[in-house]
């Protein structure tokens, strides 16, 4: 068994030394006829980092509703103009009262919070800031929610009870207002109001380019008081005891609020339930549509790229016809110049692959470090380049490996090179 697996090494070794050493001697025309491969290689890699990249950015940052958190709204996540028309028309707003049965009766929910948006005016002393986001909010939304103080304190059930005009601040309204001192107990204008501010909100930075710290928080019940109780917009945001109780409590809910929309079995839901595993697949079918140009594109560069590489393996054939001529007059068999030209068409393409991998990988790192573009390059796609590359260096290898393997050693020693 030893003595077998030895010779296995060493009809191996032949092969893959002398085509390395072709390689070694023809380096110029070995990148050339690899440009196919190393740009398909790394096309596919960019595009795949860009969406792993992406991927991981839209979960963290868009998608990212808090632990277990999903929304009871208005509508769900649409994505046409036919359903956005329909659901105007079948759904209606969230109300407080939707907010107060659900956290009465649901028996699943970890917590259940409420919010509502719009926006509004934010001043201090003779500076103003406009298009501020204005978010009115129940005590249990800073328990569930992204956002969380870092210094001061979140609303209070006794500030909702109260309706006080109390605020919670953003770290963009802090730099902007309140640099080189602090805000706490200070007051601040928003819409003409004044309100006490009781906490600032940690830095949470930009999605797609767009701050997150630009807002003030207050009680539902204040923002109710003081822009009206019939707000479009409110959300109910409920969290669910862990991962696996997130279907059940959804159900749960979808139960309670067709019920209080006196819906019959069969019926459309006429609200809609938005969760982070909803956005992502929204998102995936996004980039279903990139990836499918991905394989378009790739299939392209490939396919180039390995009729090249059969044909510069015919011209190594019909250059080395001497050489393989000699090979087999000394005793060299048909398998053995198979393997030969094989090994070096497969090693070949490998070799683009892991160019295209390394100019991939430098790319995607340049892109990340120097732009706000997402980009993560994951190890399966290395696999996945490099297999790819060599599989098309095989394949494409065939045919010259075969019509080297089949030379009479007699005429092939007459050839003169």
């Amino acid at each position: 068994m030893l003595q077998r697996t030895f010779r296995a090494i060493l009809s191996v070794r032949e092969p893959i030394w002398i085509a390395l050493e072709n390689i070694r001697v023809h380096k110029l025309r070995t990148f050339l006829t690899l440009l196919g491969i190393i740009l398909s290689v790394s096309t596919l890699i960019i595009v795949i980092s860009l969406i792993e990249g992406t991927n991981i950015y839209i979960q963290d940052r868009v998608a990212n509703m808090g632990a277990n958190v999903f929304l009871v709204m208005r509508y769900g996540v649409i994505n046409n103009r036919k359903d956005f028309i329909e659901a105007t028309k079948r759904t209606k707003d969230i109300t407080y009262a939707d907010y107060e049965i659900l956290r009465d009766s649901m028996k699943l929910p970890l917590r259940v919070g409420l919010e509502v948006r719009r926006t509004g005016i934010v001043r201090f002393g003779s500076e103003s800031l406009e298009d501020m986001d204005v978010r009115g909010v129940t005590s249990t939304i800073g328990d569930m929610d992204v956002e969380e103080p870092e210094s001061g304190r979140y609303i209070t059930d006794s500030d909702d009870l109260h309706r006080s005009d109390v605020t919670l601040i953003g770290a963009d309204i802090n730099k902007r207002f309140f640099t080189g001192r602090d805000p706490l107990g200070q007051s601040l204008l928003i819409d003409g109001k004044p309100y006490l501010i009781v906490g600032v909100a940690k830095p949470i930075g930009t999605v797609l380019g767009q701050s997150q710290d630009n807002f003030v928080y207050m009680p539902i019940r204040t923002f109710m008081k003081v822009y009206g109780e019939n707000q479009p917009g409110m959300a109910i945001n409920i969290q669910s005891r862990s991962p696996e109780w997130q279907d059940r409590t959804q159900e749960e809910a979808r139960v309670h609020m067709r019920s209080l929309r006196h819906q019959a079995p069969g019926d459309s839901d006429r609200f809609g339930v938005v969760s982070a595993s909803t956005l992502m697949d929204l998102w995936h079918n996004l980039t279903a549509v990139l990836a499918s140009a991905m394989v378009g594109i790739v299939s392209v560069f490939l396919v180039i790229g390995g009729v090249v590489i059969m044909n510069v393996m015919l011209t190594s054939v019909t250059e080395r016809t001497r050489e393989i001529g000699i090979r087999k007059s000394m005793g060299a068999r048909k398998h053995d110049i198979l393997m030969q030209f094989m090994f070096e068409a497969s090693i070949m393409s490998a070799m683009g692959g892991v160019i295209g991998v390394l100019f991939a990988g430098t790319l995607s790192s340049l892109i990340h470090r120097f732009t706000d573009v997402p980009m993560f390059m994951p190890m399966y796609a290395v696999v996945l380049a490099i297999t790819i590359s060599t599989a098309v260096g095989l394949f494409f290898g065939i045919y010259p490996a075969r019509k080297a393997a089949r030379l009479d050693p007699i005429e092939a020693m007459r050839v003169e090179t």
